[in-house]
């Protein structure tokens, strides 16, 4: 039962080309820096990535972006990212969008084992172009596919080494709905904990969902878009 892992490198030793994976984070908030650095320095190819959004050039997916290591993104929002923008219009990225409710209701629905599900957004758009719609109650709806990964790397705020998991604020965003998603989960953690430290009664995701857990050195929780009040 003790699934600690010492490092995010070793955490990744099975990554490969052509893997799919879930990578929880909104913006910059709830990434799991370590692991994406460790992508990185693997050189693991040919990745599609299901996550919010890219990051920024510079940081979180973007730097594996910037070493044309994805071959696809399945996002909701990538409107800080340049890169993103200039490898989509030149071929070199494949991208699909999603409205934000619609991927995180087809993660829940893959980690649930439903295949599919119906819904009304996207309908007479190029969302629902190419798929199934259908009538009910006099109203249109669209057909979306469940969503799972190989993988699903996950930041949390607490974890201990059952792989139970505690996640703070905003930063819990699409982590939970992941962990139940990806064949593989691995987790990394600001504070790993001895068993009993965790109140049960605030676990977010349970160890049963993860694989492996690290604790992660050197957050920098950069801040996407810095707002300051006028003086």
């Amino acid at each position: 039962m003790d699934k600690r892992i010492a490092t995010a490198d070793a955490a990744i030793a099975n990554l490969a080309d052509g893997a799919t994976i879930l990578m929880g984070g909104f913006g910059l908030c709830g990434i799991p820096e370590n692991l994406i650095a460790a992508v990185r320095r693997r050189g693991t190819k040919d990745l599609t990535i299901v996550s919010n959004n890219a990051g920024l050039d510079d940081f979180g997916i973007g730097i594996l972006l910037q070493s044309r290591q994805v071959k696809k993104m399945v996002s909701s929002y990538v409107g800080e990212n340049k890169l993103f923008e200039r490898l989509v219009l030149s071929g070199e990225l494949q991208v699909e969008l999603n409205p934000q409710g619609t991927l995180a209701e087809r993660l829940r629905a893959g980690g649930a084992g439903v295949p599919a599900f119906y819904t009304p957004t996207g309908v007479g758009t190029m969302v629902a172009e190419g798929k199934e719609t259908r009538d009910f109650d006099g109203r249109q709806y669209v057909l979306e596919r469940a969503l799972r990964g190989d993988f699903a790397f996950l930041k949390a705020w607490k974890g201990d080494r059952w792989g139970n998991l505690i996640y703070r604020k905003t930063a819990r965003n699409f982590n939970p709905m992941m962990a139940t998603a990806a064949d593989y989960v691995i987790a990394e953690v600001e504070e790993l904990l001895d068993l009993g430290q965790l109140p049960p009664d605030q676990v977010h995701t349970p160890g049963i969902f993860v694989n492996a857990i690290l604790q992660g050195p050197n957050y920098e929780k950069r801040i996407e878009r810095r707002t300051m009040r006028k003086t």
